[in-house]
């Protein structure tokens, strides 16, 4: 998956609220999937464009005739929209902004729009040349930092800026989501990539901590920077920091988008405390709308009104389900009616980001008797069993207690197992189902009670094993289970009356009953 990184050349959306209705907003929104050798296809740059369209439209108060939107465009068609739309922008006088957002391939000098570049400093040149009094340029791209490294930004933590008391009316403002030796990430999970996924969460009410309805830039920053270390640090590409350099003039706080309670197509979805969430449009294959850390102060997110699949991760399991939002209402999220999946489950059916999830097990088990044994031989085993999207493994010791009795003879026999099962499972309602297959090896002790009959007798054996098990789930990380199992042992076998050996197989059946915890 190729990496992405974003740059932020941004002067933005209001001076103040009240001003907010007087200023003409335009935007460029541009996402390229294809790069130039040797980029690798991305899968969500188109993606991201869209949602930051639709997000512009929605919240920031950017009218649709204003907006500009291309997807797959070269290098070409870019610089001749900007400069169409910076005439636009002329013509509707000195309070107009620009907004320039832009997904794809890039490095430090140039992004990669196919087969096409567009340097850096052309596109900073197009952006600080409008005459709009605030210009805003998101760069989701490849090692894009450096435009903000060359102009003197650097990854500061959210706390080290104090915007509220100095940004003002006019100016430009240089926001990346990470460093210019660092790459920005996709994800699957949330279709799109990290920093993308955090600006436009933020904007639809992530980032409105103070809950007055208006998400303003030093909101916005705080929020982007704190989402995207920590969904970055979870990643196998390593941590991305997010940096802010600005230049502007005056005083008041830049407000990014603006939340209406009371907009009669609009609706917020209020999420419970100490669980993350992921809103998708109408179902759990539609477009991923938004984010909600669990540790996010706030908690509500403003959506069209409509129905919604939510996805939260509570500790131990997975909840899903539908909501509906209704027009100018606040919908408070309840997770009581909601489906809750076992992450081992979750595994299995390949929808979540854990790849493998680990159990322990305890079972008692008897096995029949084999050739040469009277009785059954009872016994326990402990093991593992780790959950894979397409099978799950169970290594596994055990141990049981047979033997033999005869006229004038008798004698134990203890039989230490080591086994590796790899097992099918098929999840249903409130039970599983799987069927697997066996193999280890044996070691059997033979001691004999009669005194002077035979020394102790070791022998050892393989063994091969179906099996087809049930297992209930009691709670999120607890389980009983049911297992039986055909078993072959390939042996060497003794008779105590007669000398000499065989070697050869034999049968048993062997049942177990055991309990296991997730950890």
């Amino acid at each position: 998956m190729e990496l992405r990184q974003a740059l932020i050349a941004l002067p933005l959306l209001l001076f103040s609220a009240a001003a907010a209705a007087q200023v003409e907003r335009f935007a460029v929104v541009v996402g390229n999937d294809q790069g130039q050798p040797p980029d690798l296809p991305l899968k969500y740059a188109e993606t991201d464009a869209a949602r930051v369209a639709s997000m512009l439209q929605e919240v920031g108060g950017v009218r649709p005739e204003n907006l500009v939107l291309l997807r797959g465009q070269d290098a070409g068609t870019v610089r001749s929209t900007l400069i169409a739309v910076n005439d636009r922008v002329r013509a509707a006088g000195d309070q107009g902004m620009l907004i320039v957002y832009y997904s794809g391939h890039g490095d430090a000098g140039a992004l990669h729009l196919g087969s096409s570049s567009l340097e850096l400093r052309e596109l900073e040149q197009l952006v600080r040349g409008s005459a709009a009094s605030f210009r805003l340029l998101v760069l989701d791209a490849c090692r894009s930092g450096a435009l903000t490294r060359v102009k003197g930004g650097s990854p500061i933590p959210p706390f080290d800026i104090q915007l509220g008391e100095r940004v003002a009316g006019e100016g430009a403002v240089f926001f990346t989501s990470s460093s210019a030796s660092e790459d920005s990430q996709e994800s699957d999970e949330i279709k799109g990539s990290f920093f993308t996924h955090a600006l436009v969460s933020g904007l639809l009410g992530a980032a409105d901590a103070n809950g007055d309805g208006r998400v303003t830039l030093d909101e916005t920053y705080r929020y982007a920077y704190d989402a995207t270390l920590r969904a970055s640090s979870r990643s196998m590409a390593g941590i991305q920091h997010p940096s802010f350099e600005y230049d502007v003039r005056g005083m008041g706080d830049v407000i990014l988008a603006t939340l209406d309670a009371n907009a009669p197509t609009r609706a917020f979805l209020q999420f419970p405390e100490g669980r993350t969430w992921l809103v998708f449009q109408g179902s759990a294959e539609g477009a991923v709308l938004g984010e909600i850390g669990a540790r996010d102060r706030a908690r509500r997110l403003s959506v069209r009104a409509g129905r919604y699949f939510l996805r939260g991760r509570a500790p131990d399991v997975l909840l899903e389900g539908m909501v509906d939002a209704p027009p100018g209402a606040t919908l408070s999220v309840d997770e009581s009616g909601f489906e809750r999946t076992a992450y081992a489950r979750l595994v299995r059916k390949g929808g979540g980001a854990a790849t493998a999830v680990a159990s322990l097990e305890a079972e008692a088990r008897v096995r029949s008797a084999l050739v040469g044994e009277t009785g059954a031989c009872p016994g326990a085993a402990l093991g593992v069993a780790v959950a894979l999207q397409s099978f799950t493994l169970k290594p596994r010791v055990g141990w049981c207690r047979g033997g033999f009795s005869n006229p004038g003879i008798e004698a134990t026999v203890d039989q230490y197992d080591l086994e590796l099962s790899a097992v099918h499972v098929r999840d249903l309602h409130v039970i599983s189902v799987e069927l697997g297959l066996t193999m280890g090896g044996s070691l059997l002790v033979q001691r004999f009670r009669t005194q002077g009959m035979a020394p102790r007798r070791t022998t050892a054996a393989l063994q091969l094993s179906p099996t087809v098990g049930i297992t209930r789930e009691l709670g999120a990380r607890s389980y009983l289970f049911v297992l039986g199992a055909a078993s072959t042992y390939l042996l060497k076998s003794e008779s105590s009356g007669t000398p000499g050996s065989s070697f050869g197989p034999s049968f048993a059946v062997r049942v177990s009953i055991g309990a296991g915890y997730r950890l």
